[in-house]
């Protein structure tokens, strides 16, 4: 089987998703800890991380193969 890894393909666009889902939720447990970061930016950026969660969910879907009925 040959996995299709183009620059546009859906799967290395999911893969980047994952990747930044990653980082969000690494910064936003980093800004957690901190007492005088602001509460609207940690709500900005987990509706960001909540976004992307979406986004690698519909790829999941379109890359999943389809079960047989």
């Amino acid at each position: 089987m040959t996995v299709n890894l183009d620059l546009q393909s859906p799967q290395r666009l999911c893969i980047a998703l994952q990747i930044d889902h990653a980082e969000l939720n690494a910064l936003i447990d980093q800004l957690s800890v901190h007492p005088t970061t602001d509460d609207l930016q940690i709500r900005r950026l987990k509706k960001q991380k909540l976004i992307l969660r979406d986004r690698i969910a519909q790829l999941q879907q379109i890359l999943l193969p389809k079960e047989p009925a």
